[in-house]
């Protein structure tokens, strides 16, 4: 079971099922999760908000993988970057001013 604390104080408990092939070890099972999970947030999420990949239609033959490996590219390009900004304010930027996208792409 998982618990989720919301910013008004209130309380949701949903419960979690898993399907894994190692051991019924508890902390080894809990940090598998976790690690899955913090993947999802740090990278996935990221992708899905800032470049709405959950919303793409690219489907055809290597299409989807190519374009998400351009996103991971510039999503990594943009996170380097110093400038203290959102990564959506980041793109943006980028898009609009030759010379930041240069400060992007070359350092």
């Amino acid at each position: 079971e998982r618990e989720r604390h919301l910013k008004d104080k209130e309380v949701s408990t949903e419960t979690q099922y898993y399907i894994s092939s190692l051991d019924i070890d508890p902390a080894a099972v809990n940090q598998a999760i976790r690690a899955h999970w913090e993947v999802e947030n740090k990278v996935h999420w990221v992708l899905d908000v800032t470049f709405k990949e959950d919303d793409s239609r690219i489907r055809k033959e290597d299409g989807a993988e190519n374009v998400g490996v351009i996103r991971r590219f510039c999503l990594n390009m943009a996170r380097l970057h110093p400038k203290k900004a959102s990564m959506r304010s980041k793109l943006k930027m980028a898009g609009w001013a030759d010379e930041f996208r240069a400060e992007l792409i070359f350092g």
